[in-house]
């Protein structure tokens, strides 16, 4: 954000666009962008309308009108989780009659279709048009699904008689009997447990479709069997179908590696290792926003800010029990001087030393202290993606050591945090659950009572709407989790709230009540974005890398008409750059090629000059979202820019 003595008020300035006279078409023809086609930007843009649970647009982004086709979800159509259900075991008979050497594994429905996991040789494109085909003739075929209750011998015995080793192990770690088996027609069988249409004919085979095709340990093990994974979507309707598509291909579109790459935002060098981020300068100027805001609002909320180290001794980590319920999570031990130490996979343990350092009273308390604090976990290679799954991360990781009466005024200024941050990024939509005590757990019942009851009243008294996942809780304490709504209606996992009995009773630490007693404080973990790099992701696929002007790596691309203007756009870039705009100065290549570059580097604001504008003292301004903003002084231009920055809208 620029600083007030760059803010030169021009009433004229601040008028509508409209009262400016464009310039710019006497360099080049460029189409309005100010009609229905090009949506004007105040939060964040969306190509095409979508809500969750779910309608989707089944028109394109030229459309000023839009109808909407309702997705429904597994969990919402019965119907369509048991036709994604029969959609799998369908294409396992499908490739087995094609493929009679395959073995088969297992077949669920997921989100949006199912898989199916094959011992096979692999597979092609063509393979997959092959095994649709024969999809449909057994759809077609309009087969019944017969369900089957056989004993655990029996289904021992059919097993070995058609040779299939992976359906033994399954029967092996199912408990109890009967084994049900569900058949389709007489012609094929598989073990499992349901729910499943009557016939194959319930099927709309042009509302199923074959994806792709991925390798898969068996049981996740690396040291087991790769298999073929063949994945398939399937709907109710072919409009459903074709709904889905089309957000698929948006999706697709707003890719964040593609437009990591594309924007020159930030890469993952093979040089260096798989799943470790290095930020360019340009994605390193979103993440400086984030953090600085993030650490703004948390200082406005009484925290404390701390560093930590990214080692610790090996010690530290079976104090807090990571050793022994992390350990595959974690790198392996380093020797340091004949001492053990350890990259650190979280920051809780820190936070406590810290706590310990001195004499805790009753009347300190509550503390809170927060870190953007970088952890590393071990993540097999198949399973990184992109800024989603990585290997190093930094947490925006607090801590809250409080008094029990005080949990409830605790969690409710985590949710007023929560929302403040989040909205400020544009995310106005949230999914919220709280999870509580599961069968196992450690802490007494009338502290978590008195846990989960504080949860439960801060969220009312939020007026959030919630869901409670009975039993859901860690071991050590209820939670509350939050997921952010995207601009394609996709939520995705960021704030958690989690409540604590367990570490502060590992490392002993206490406070002296009233009577001089020692006691036991609560802890609150939170985090309101999860990860920085997580949430960079998010935020490119939000905006399709479209970023709004405050939080553009880039504001301002100068573009002389030709290089006789470049003395002069030095200038301006140089004034634009000393009042805190964040300012490219390109040249050297015809102004229509300049113009196409900045609109795919998506530069939101373009200052072209031309010898009226030298003579002048001008520049010719076009928004990326708000079309042609005419011909206005550079300290107006100025002003607009640190207006647009400060109130979050666009110009």
């Amino acid at each position: 954000m620029a600083s007030s003595r760059c803010l030169l008020f021009s009433s004229s300035f601040l008028s509508k666009p409209s009262s400016f006279t464009s310039s710019l078409r006497r360099f080049v023809y460029l189409p309005s962008r100010t009609s229905g086609s090009w949506p004007r930007r105040h939060g964040f843009s969306t190509v095409f309308a979508v809500a969750t649970e779910r309608a989707i647009s089944s028109t394109g982004p030229n459309k000023t009108e839009s109808s909407t086709v309702p997705l429904p979800s597994n969990d919402s159509s019965d119907k369509l989780l048991k036709i994604r259900h029969t959609c799998a075991h369908v294409m396992a008979m499908a490739v087995q009659k094609l493929f009679p050497d395959a073995k088969v594994t297992i077949g669920p429905w997921i989100d949006n279709g199912f898989y199916y996991d094959f011992d096979m040789e692999p597979l092609t494109d063509k393979d997959l048009k092959k095994i649709k085909k024969e999809m449909d003739r057994i759809i077609s075929r309009n087969l019944p699904l017969l369900r089957e209750e056989v004993s655990r011998e029996e289904a021992r015995e059919r097993i070995m008689a058609i040779n299939e080793p992976y359906k033994m192990e399954i029967l092996d770690t199912i408990k109890g009997e009967p084994i049900t088996v569900y058949h389709i027609g007489n012609e094929w069988w598989d073990l499992c447990a349901g729910p499943h249409v009557e016939t194959t004919g319930k099927i709309n085979k042009k509302a199923v479709e074959l994806e792709s095709v991925a390798g898969a340990y068996w049981r996740g093990d690396e040291k087991r069997q790769m298999l073929q994974r063949i994945y398939g979507t399937a709907w109710e309707n072919e409009e459903q179908l074709k709904a889905y598509l089309h957000f698929k291909e948006e999706a697709k579109r707003r890719d964040h590696r593609r437009i990591g790459q594309d924007l020159d935002l930030f890469s993952i060098q093979d040089e260096a290792g798989g799943g470790l981020v290095f930020w360019h300068p340009k994605g390193a100027v979103v993440r400086n926003i984030i953090e600085e805001s993030w650490k703004r609002m948390h200082v406005e909320h009484g925290y404390d800010l701390i560093y930590t180290p990214h080692v610790a001794k090996a010690d530290l980590w079976k104090i807090s029990g990571h050793l022994d319920f992390y350990r595959e999570n974690m790198y392996d031990k380093m020797e340091i001087e004949d001492e053990l130490y350890q990259l650190r996979p979280m920051n809780c343990p820190y936070h406590i030393l810290l706590y310990q350092r001195k004499r805790q009273s009753y009347r300190d308390l509550p503390i809170r202290v927060a870190e953007l604090g970088t952890v590393y976990r071990y993540e097999l290679s198949g399973s990184l993606h992109g800024l989603f799954r990585v290997r190093g991360f930094t947490q925006d990781d607090a801590h809250i050591f409080c008094l029990e009466d005080q949990i409830k005024d605790e969690i409710r200024g985590v949710l007023d945090l929560t929302e403040e941050i989040l909205s400020r990024f544009g995310f106005e939509k949230y999914e919220v659950n709280l999870s509580t005590r599961p069968e196992k757990s450690v802490g007494s019942d009338d502290i978590w009572e008195k846990a989960t009851c504080a949860l439960k009243d801060a969220l009312d008294d939020k007026g959030w709407s919630y869901e409670v996942d009975e039993g859901g809780g860690a071991f050590y304490g209820p939670k509350i989790d939050l997921k952010i709504e995207d601009a394609l209606g996709r939520k995705w996992q960021c704030s958690t709230i989690q409540v604590d009995f367990n570490l502060p009773q590992r490392f002993d630490i206490t406070y002296v009540d009233t009577n001089s007693d020692k006691k036991r404080p609560i802890m609150i973990h939170r985090a309101v974005l999860g990860s920085l790099e997580r949430f960079f992701g998010v935020l490119i696929e939000h905006y399709a890398g479209d970023f709004p002007i405050w939080l553009s790596p880039v504001q301002v691309r100068v573009l002389p008409v030709t290089d006789n203007q470049l003395e002069f756009c030095k200038e301006v870039s140089k004034k634009l750059r000393a009042c805190g705009v964040r300012v490219e100065l390109c040249h050297g290549e015809r102004l229509p090629k300049l113009i196409r570059n900045a609109e795919t580097q998506k530069i939101p604001l373009m200052a072209v000059v031309g010898p009226k504008e030298v003579e002048t003292g001008t520049v010719t301004v076009r928004s990326r979202f708000g079309g042609e903003l005419g011909t206005i002084l550079v300290d107006d231009f100025i002003n607009k820019i640190n207006i647009a920055v400060e109130t979050r809208t666009a110009l």
